[in-house]
C-alpha cells in the first residue's frame, strides 16, 4: 500500500475501502488495519470521520514547510558528503548510484524522473554518513510531496533539475561542501 500511495496507484484524497483492499491484497481485515495504523503514523493516510481511511493530501503550507526542512537537511547532507567523498568506498557507492544523472536523454516522463530524483537525493544523504540525518529525511514524506506535485513537472523543469543535480554531484566529488550545499539550496528552493 505504501508504494501504491507514493507512486500514485492511490490518489491524494482517495478513500481506501477495506473490502476492496482485502480482496486486492489477499489479506484479512486485521493486517489491513495494522497497515492503516502504520501508514497513518507515517503521515501517508488519515482517518476521516464518516469516510474511513483516506490518502493524505498535503496543503500548500505543509508542502512549503516540509521543503524548508528538507532544504536545510540536504544542504547539510551535501556538505557532509563532500567531506566524506575522499573515502574510496563512499565515492564508489555515490558514483555508482548517481549514474542516471549523467544520461543526456530528455526527462519528459515526470513519474519516471521521480525515481531518478529520489535516487540522487538519497545518494547524497547516504554519502553524508549521518544515519540520523537519513532517518529524519525519510520522515519528510518526500515521495508523497513529489508525486502530488508531479503534474506540474514539465520537461524544462526536469532538465533544469537534472542540471542542478549534476552541478551538486560535481562539487561533492571535488570535495567542495559549501558550493555543493549552495547549489542544493537553489535546487530545492526552486522545487519548493
Amino acid at each position: 500500500m505504501r508504494e501504491g500511495i507514493l507512486y500514485g496507484r492511490f490518489a491524494a484524497g482517495q478513500r481506501l475501502i477495506e473490502a476492496d483492499l482485502t480482496r486486492a491484497f489477499g489479506v484479512s481485515r486485521g493486517p489491513l488495519r495494522e497497515a492503516f495504523r502504520r501508514l497513518s503514523t507515517e503521515g501517508l493516510i488519515e482517518s476521516v470521520p464518516n469516510r474511513g481511511a483516506v490518502v493524505r493530501r498535503l496543503t500548500r503550507k505543509e508542502t512549503a514547510e516540509l521543503f524548508e526542512i528538507r532544504t536545510a537537511l540536504e544542504m547539510l547532507a551535501a556538505q557532509l558528503a563532500a567531506r566524506n567523498i575522499s573515502s574510496p568506498a563512499v565515492r564508489e557507492k555515490f558514483e555508482t548510484t548517481i549514474v542516471p544523472i549523467w544520461n543526456d536523454s530528455p526527462r519528459d516522463v515526470p513519474l519516471a524522473y521521480l525515481d531518478e530524483n529520489k535516487l540522487f537525493h538519497q545518494a547524497v544523504v547516504d554519502a553524508s554518513g549521518n544515519d540520523q540525518l537519513a532517518a529524519v529525511g525519510r520522515q519528510l514524506q518526500l515521495p508523497l510531496i513529489m508525486f502530488q506535485l508531479s503534474g506540474a513537472l514539465t520537461p524544462d523543469i526536469l532538465a533544469q533539475s537534472n542540471a542542478e543535480h549534476r552541478a551538486v554531484a560535481k562539487e561533492i566529488l571535488a570535495g567542495k561542501g559549501d558550493a555543493a550545499a549552495e547549489i542544493m539550496r537553489k535546487n530545492l528552493d526552486r522545487a519548493g
